[in-house]
């Protein structure tokens, strides 16, 4: 791994994770004492959820793959430990697998009271409502670039997310789709593909939302690439949680190389390519339901062909961008990596096939999650 060159943007990865009791391995609610555990460690990176079972950390923004995986891993690490002090296992997973209490437990804030009145009992508490994602925040960027970036991205996330699947089971069902979160997240407003912004538009859409109630505030619009609105980053938000760490580093670093190569073209006078947001919902749905085992679309000529073959399509894109922050070798190895073991929807089936038991797939979950290297974290189960 080549050290990045002058001006390679600084990435940051937000993970979310389910607390599984480590008994009945289904949900449970006890995110405050696993925060303030975790928050001795990291601080303010570790933040209660909207729900009770979940938890999110966030890395520091870092320039190189190498100070990406070890704040994920000392991230991680923290968390699996908080959590197996509150008798919780830390489970990254789009969907709990196991059947949860309902009604969920909504976390006691007033943000987040405000936003499960508003939205509606039928959308936060909806089977598999407890979502849980990897965010990565690509900077820094001024508003106007975040947006170009955002509208250049656009065709090419389908196949990014089809790489990080990992929901296939909702609470005791196998829904037949690699990403069961996908739907879910689309009952939430502002959701699915951005639509084409500038800055100025951005600020005219923004408001115009806030002002009719469809959001409460710019930070629960939901689609899938937005400027933060704390930082200056484009956030994007297409993957699901996935127990293998390595599924994280792939995501970021190669969203950051096709970045690079996009910019560019934006700041020489290239539009955006010309894809309707119905024909970016129908890749989006298919990379769900498929993820790395099926037919996709090609990014640029629209025709179906295989998922892998859509992902060696994205890694090509990037690839000038990836060579300039040293991370060519890397998302090669770590796409081999994935094509030859599979998705993290691939792994959670392959486990219930093997033992024909959903608790063992949060096991597996459990155990791929805690797996991490150096100073690996052992995770002890109770028997069945």
């Amino acid at each position: 791994m080549n050290a990045p060159a002058a001006g390679v943007l600084r990435v940051e990865v937000e993970e979310e994770f389910l607390l599984a009791d480590r008994a009945t391995r289904a949900t449970v609610p006890r995110a405050g004492t696993v925060v303030r555990d975790a928050a001795r460690v990291l601080g303010e990176r570790v933040r209660s959820a909207f729900l009770q079972t979940q938890v999110g950390a966030c890395t520091r923004p870092v320039a190189t793959a190498g100070e990406l995986r070890a704040e994920l891993v000392a991230m991680r690490r923290a968390l699996v430990h908080a959590a197996a002090r509150a008798g919780c296992l830390l489970v990254a997973s789009g969907t709990p697998v196991l059947p949860s209490r309902h009604p969920l437990s909504v976390t006691a804030t007033e943000r987040f009271g405000r936003a499960a009145a508003h939205v509606g009992h039928d959308v936060w508490d909806q089977a598999g409502g407890e979502l849980c994602g990897c965010h990565v925040h690509l900077g820094d960027l001024a508003r106007s670039d975040a947006l170009a970036l955002s509208a250049h991205l656009r065709p090419w996330l389908p196949a990014l997310q089809a790489a990080c699947v990992n929901s296939p089971f909702c609470e005791g069902e196998d829904t037949g789709a690699a990403s069961t979160g996908w739907a879910r997240r689309l009952a939430w407003p502002a959701s699915g593909p951005a639509p084409l912004l500038d800055a100025e538009g951005y600020e005219r859409t923004a408001g115009r939302l806030v002002a009719d109630r469809v959001v409460l505030d710019r930070r629960m619009i939901q689609w899938l690439t937005r400027p933060s609105e704390e930082v200056p980053a484009l956030e994007v938000r297409v993957a699901d949680a996935n127990a293998d760490v390595d599924a994280s580093v792939f995501l970021a670093v190669v969203l950051r190389g096709l970045a690079l190569v996009l910019l560019e073209e934006h700041r020489v006078g290239l539009p955006p390519p010309a894809v309707s947001t119905g024909v970016l919902r129908t890749a989006h749905a298919r990379a769900a339901a498929v993820g790395l085992t099926g037919s996709g679309r090609h990014p640029v000529t629209g025709r179906a062909v295989s998922a892998p073959a859509a992902l060696d399509a994205l890694l090509e894109r990037a690839a000038p961008g990836l060579d300039r922050a040293g991370d060519l070798h890397l998302a090669r190895a770590l796409a081999g990596k994935l094509l030859a073991r599979g998705t993290g929807a691939a792994g959670q089936r392959a486990t219930f096939v093997r033992r024909r038991s959903l608790p063992a797939v949060v096991d597996h979950l459990a155990r791929v999650t805690a797996q991490l290297t150096p100073s690996r974290a052992v995770v002890t189960l109770p028997a069945l």
